[in-house]
């Protein structure tokens, strides 16, 4: 009996840093298109090349969702299957998913897949992968309807939030005025959101400098929930130094169990920018 966890690649995590011995783990990819070039946000993915086209490409930037086909194809491969997405409200990608659960039911009955909504994407979507690997190695009753329940409680508590510094592509796409991203680049003002329980994106703050911000941040995280024994993942787009630094911060406020950092892939880098950082707690 195979279990098998798939997910977009919002999620953050590559698949080459997935290890079990029971549990296989695939990422379906995005793909993003800058200009005339189309990026697929696979392990390959090269993050700095992607960034450089969208700074020289003076154009809006676009991304599409994977096919349901290419979900249908991850989930033939196992018996047991748990989807992850990036929030609904994002990105077509749970429709997708959900289109290819069907598919492979249809020629495959005896399959079991579930396709749970992150309602968010990056650290949240990495801490979802771990639990449900943690409950699948665990499993020795088959319960494959008890994990994705627990999976589903555990996805209400998780929370996310995140800071850009880079306003180049809300700008481009019509989000923002080019004259409040530059007042805003200009004086180093950061801006600080939050993904809502439905998992729309909430503007929550505004701080001025490194410090204020990553103050700014563990305020919002202990507002959101009880930390207590929570574990955090960062992801950053290109910004290891200010990662380890919100980490510090994360580690000196709050009674958390465990910060790790990665590094964004493509989708992530695509919205967060340069030096953008995403919390998932």
């Amino acid at each position: 009996m195979i279990w098998n966890i798939v997910s977009d690649s919002s999620c953050d995590l590559r698949m080459g840093d997935f290890k079990s011995e029971r549990v296989r783990f695939e990422t379906v990819p995005l793909r993003l298109q800058v200009g005339d070039r189309e990026f697929l946000d696979n392990d390959a993915l090269e993050v700095p090349e992607l960034l450089a086209a969208m700074a020289a490409e003076k154009a809006a930037s676009s991304t599409a969702c994977p096919s349901p086909a290419a979900f249908a194809k991850a989930f033939e491969k196992g018996d047991r299957t748990i989807c992850f997405t990036i929030s609904a409200n994002l990105s077509g990608t749970y429709n997708a998913a959900l289109l290819g659960r069907d598919m492979v039911l249809e020629e495959h009955p005896e399959k079991q897949v579930c396709v749970i909504d992150s309602k968010a994407t990056a650290g949240a979507m990495v801490l979802l992968i771990r639990r449900a690997k943690e409950l699948m190695e665990a499993d020795t009753k088959d319960d494959f309807e008890g994990i994705c329940n627990q999976l589903r409680v555990y996805q209400a508590a998780l929370r996310t939030c995140f800071t850009l510094e880079n306003f180049d592509n809300l700008i481009k796409n019509g989000r923002m005025r080019p004259l409040v991203g530059t007042l805003l680049h200009t004086l180093g003002i950061h801006v600080i959101a939050d993904a809502t329980p439905q998992g729309t994106i909430h503007v929550a703050d505004k701080a001025r400098g490194e410090s204020k911000t990553y103050r700014a941040i563990t305020a919002l995280m202990k507002d959101s929930k009880d930390c207590v024994g929570a574990e955090v993942v960062i992801s950053h787009c290109e910004n290891l130094v200010s990662a380890l630094k919100l980490k510090e911060q994360i580690l000196a406020d709050l009674p958390v169990k465990s910060v790790d950092i990665i590094p964004c892939r493509g989708l992530t880098s695509f919205y967060a920018m340069e030096k953008g950082l995403i919390i998932g707690y």
